[in-house]
């Protein structure tokens, strides 16, 4: 089973790291040099063009020209954080990296994958210079010798054969477990067509809702957060198969079958289950 996240906007490059994680091999994005050819397109940009081109103040876009500016294909060590532990939204505080173990951090490494508009794909353990380019921006160009209209474009067909190349290692089932938000799926969304080893590539994203005022409904927030948690959940159990996942129960949630499909598993949590949490 492969899990994927969308990455965060918020970043945290201070928190010092665990030590479980201080025992690990540090990683190079398995993209890298499909990432300097899109920060060549970027980097020549002034601010005033990327506060355009991303929708951000003019304080984040001056923020982000210069880290574009200083981007290197090859960083210093001060100037990188392992991924899984520079993300800080909603989706992370669900997850809390810093509290897996060694081992489950390991199996982390096998299996998770965080989607990124700069470089396209992250294992957790794989350092990365502070950016921010959301898949969905409305970038085109040039970039390796070649044009693109869109991020999903530039990274579309390269995302299906590395996330399929990785399934064939996983075992004879490939199955994907899609915790990322529609805006990064679309990228990898090839891989509903995609097969390994001769068998279709089943992809299931849960739906994850929660009661307000007798109605369950997907909450944002709380969506966010328990996609984390789902993804937490699954190394924590080393779940590998997809009807495992249906004893999920973090923080309240439990499955409903009668909501569910093959392929959407529903998870609900009442009011009751959230004012519990305090």
């Amino acid at each position: 089973m492969l899990i994927l996240l969308s990455p965060a906007k918020t970043l945290d490059f201070e928190t010092p790291l665990p030590k479980q994680a201080q025992e690990l091999e540090v990683t190079k994005p398995a993209l890298m040099s499909q990432a300097a050819e899109l920060v060549k397109v970027l980097k020549p940009m002034p601010a005033a063009e990327l506060e355009k081109l991303m929708g951000v103040s003019p304080k984040l876009a001056s923020l982000n020209a210069e880290r574009f500016s200083q981007w290197s294909a090859r960083p210093k060590s001060s100037a990188v954080r392992p991924a899984v532990f520079a993300f800080n939204g909603d989706v992370y505080e669900g997850l809390q990296a810093s509290s897996l173990t060694k081992a489950q951090l390991e199996d982390a490494q096998s299996r998770l994958r965080m989607l990124s508009g700069l470089y396209g794909v992250l294992r957790p353990m794989d350092a990365f210079q502070a950016y921010r380019l959301e898949m969905g921006t409305s970038l085109k160009g040039h970039a390796g010798g070649k044009a693109f209209s869109s991020l999903y474009d530039y990274w579309g067909l390269q995302l299906v054969e590395g996330l399929g190349q990785e399934l064939a290692g996983l075992g004879p089932n490939p199955c994907v477990l899609n915790l990322a938000s529609d805006e990064y799926f679309k990228a990898a969304q090839g891989l509903h067509k995609h097969s390994v080893n001769g068998k279709p590539v089943q992809v299931i994203s849960p739906v994850f809702q929660d009661e307000k005022a007798g109605k369950f409904k997907v909450i944002s927030f709380y969506a966010k957060r328990a996609r984390g948690l789902m993804a937490r959940f699954v190394l924590q159990k080393r779940a590998r198969k997809p009807e495992q996942l249906q004893a999920f129960n973090l923080e309240g949630y439990r499955f409903d079958a009668q909501s569910s499909k093959p392929l959407q598993p529903v998870f609900r949590r009442t009011e009751a289950d959230t004012n519990g949490l305090g």
